[in-house]
């Protein structure tokens, strides 16, 4: 039998790789079958029906993060939302969210109201500069995803393992050159959706230095939503910066969300580095001197953090820390632990002034 790549039969078709991939994984292409780590396709095989167009039209619907985000918040919106003033409180047309990592409230937020002003900070640079890209740049960011991801899934496994690792490398040499923000950005969300688990981490020495995952086809390209998080983004203020940069933009007006990285609930859990610097004791309550103040200026604020009491149930540190705002204990999954044992159902605070 004459047989063609996954490859060959998305040029012949005109559809994407991935999606040749799919339908095969889905029993779709008569006579389809794994070779090797290889999806290949009898020759004669006609187009499915049902298969897409690189052209077909851009969906409407919700925003979604564009990253997998170790702490992301999607899990607990449903919780978070409940803090919103925007509906019961008409005074408040702004938002600001000085650590935002994955953006899983932002967008939720962004979905859901019409607001004057908006506010986003990080001091990750890769993490901004791929935000800012998407907002100003999308058509040129797809344009590299969709060859990252064509080339990839045409790869077997020790194929893409080169590959990642020598994407990983010119990411972390792109890292000091600041030079080519398009590519910098394709291969943030390239290695975001390759590595293992979705973890940004880097060393000491500020490289990236997470491995590749086991994913069969991961969506590097996920042009629909990429392009509704564009058009979300386009008069939202995006700055890489300190927290405390957000200080002169929020006023009585705002409404605040502080997610910051998670004080570790014991000594070996912090496994961690989203940057090269750390977040400890000090800085959190740094952070929580900071809210009071911003408290005093009128505005809305809530911030989540781990909650000690779930390791030991005499460490009062965020209760202390906080005593003048109100706390409120959620369940939460933690998914990340390296022991399968230690993960399940934990508590996180939620932190307001209201």
């Amino acid at each position: 039998m004459d047989l063609i790549s996954a490859k060959e039969a998305a040029s012949k078709w005109d559809i994407s790789q991935r999606r040749v991939i799919v339908l095969c994984s889905e029993g779709r292409i008569p006579g389809a079958q794994i070779v090797g780590n290889s999806w290949v396709i009898p020759n004669g095989s006609n187009k499915p029906s049902d298969a897409r167009t690189k052209d077909a039209k851009i969906k409407t619907g919700d925003a979604k993060p564009f990253l997998k985000w170790a702490g992301g918040k999607s899990q607990l919106l449903k919780e978070i939302e409940q803090f919103y003033p925007f509906a019961k409180n008409p005074k408040i047309t702004k938002y600001a969210e000085p650590f935002v990592g994955g953006g899983a409230v932002l967008f939720d937020i962004l979905n859901k109201f019409e607001l004057r002003e908006v506010y986003i900070s990080d001091i990750n640079s890769e993490l901004i500069n791929t935000y800012i890209v998407i907002r100003d740049n999308i058509d040129s960011l797809i344009k590299v995803l969709k060859k990252y991801e064509d080339e990839y899934l045409s790869l077997n496994n020790d194929e893409r393992k080169k590959v990642y690792l020598a994407k990983r490398a010119r990411f972390n040499e792109l890292k000091t050159k600041k030079n080519n923000k398009i590519e910098l950005a394709a291969l943030m969300i390239f290695l975001n959706k390759t590595c293992f688990n979705g973890l940004y981490r880097v060393n000491r020495k500020g490289e990236y230095n997470v491995p590749m995952g086991a994913y069969k086809n991961p969506l590097i390209c996920n042009e629909n939503n990429l392009r509704l998080v564009s058009k979300k983004l386009q008069n939202v203020k995006i700055v890489c910066g300190d927290y405390k940069e957000s200080e002169s933009f929020i006023d009585d007006k705002t409404f605040v969300y502080f997610d910051p990285p998670y004080r570790p609930l014991t000594p070996t859990a912090n496994f961690t580095s989203y940057t090269e610097g750390m977040f400890d004791d000090k800085n959190q309550l740094e952070l929580a001197k900071f809210v009071q103040k911003l408290d005093k200026k009128g505005a809305k604020i809530v911030a989540s953090n781990s909650d000690p009491k779930n390791a030991n149930e005499d460490d009062n540190f965020f209760d202390d820390a906080y005593s003048e705002q109100n706390i409120k204990r959620v369940s939460a999954t933690r998914m990340i632990n390296s022991n399968s044992e230690k993960r399940g159902k934990i508590n996180e605070l939620l932190i307001s002034n209201f």
